[in-house]
C-alpha cells in the first residue's frame, strides 16, 4: 500500500499548512476548470502561488495531489449522535451526498477513479487515503449503537471487520451510484429507505453470527 512519509521522519524544513491548504485548495479550482487532461502541475503552483518545486517535494505527481485534494474534503464528514443508528446513518448519507454535489468533490472523484483503473499505485493511494480513512465514520456509529443496544457486543473481530467493509461499501456504492452515476436524487425518503435497509440487514447479520 502506498504510505506518505511521516513528517517527523522529513528532513529540511518543515511542511507550511498554509501552503498545503493553498495548495490543495488550487488542485480542487483547476481541476473542474480545465479537467484532469489539461491540469498540469505547473498551473497548480501558479494559483497557489508557490514554486512548482514546492508541489514536487510534498507529491510526486498529479495523481497523488488530486486524491489528497479530495480525501481533505472527505475528511469533512461526520457522525453526530441523534440517538439512533437509523438517524446517525442517514445523517452522514446526506452529508456524503451533499459533499458530492460540489463540482470540485464530484469532478476530482471521478477523474481520480476512472485513472485508477490502469494506475494501481493510485488506486491504492486512493484506497489509504480516502476508503480506510474515512471507515472511521462505520466503526464510530457500530460502537455508539452498541453502548445504546441498539446491536450486540462484538464476538468475532474478523466477522466484525467484515461487516464493517460491507456496510462501507454498500453506502458508498449506493450514493455514489445514485447521485454520480443514475443522476438521481439522494433525498430524505430515499435515504430513509436505504438506512432502514442497512440497519435491518445489521439486525439480521448480529443474529446469524
Amino acid at each position: 500500500m502506498c504510505r506518505r512519509t511521516n513528517p517527523s521522519t522529513r528532513t529540511g524544513r518543515p511542511r507550511s499548512t498554509e501552503a498545503d491548504t493553498a495548495i490543495l485548495e488550487a488542485t480542487r479550482a483547476a481541476l473542474v476548470e480545465l479537467g484532469w487532461s489539461k491540469l498540469t502541475m505547473g498551473d497548480v503552483a501558479g494559483r497557489a502561488g508557490v514554486a512548482k518545486t514546492t508541489l514536487y517535494r510534498r507529491w510526486a505527481n498529479k495523481s497523488e495531489l488530486v486524491v489528497d485534494a479530495v480525501a481533505v474534503l472527505f475528511d469533512e464528514l461526520e457522525l453526530p449522535d441523534l440517538g439512533s443508528l437509523q438517524a446517525d446513518i442517514e445523517n452522514v448519507v446526506l452529508q456524503f451526498a451533499a459533499l458530492l454535489e460540489r463540482p470540485e468533490t464530484k469532478t476530482a472523484l471521478m477523474a481520480v477513479v476512472a485513472e485508477s483503473t490502469r494506475d494501481e499505485p493510485l488506486r491504492e493511494r486512493i484506497r489509504a487515503s480516502i476508503v480506510d480513512r474515512q471507515k472511521r465514520l462505520v466503526l464510530e456509529g457500530r460502537m455508539r449503537a452498541q453502548r445504546r443496544g441498539e446491536l450486540p457486543a462484538d464476538r468475532d473481530p474478523v466477522a466484525v471487520d467484515a461487516t464493517d467493509d460491507l456496510i462501507f461499501d454498500v453506502i458508498a456504492g449506493a450514493v455514489v451510484h445514485r447521485a454520480l452515476v443514475s443522476a438521481e436524487p439522494v433525498d430524505g425518503p430515499w435515504v430513509a429507505r436505504l438506512s432502514a435497509l442497512l440497519v435491518g440487514g445489521l439486525g439480521a447479520a448480529a443474529a446469524v453470527g
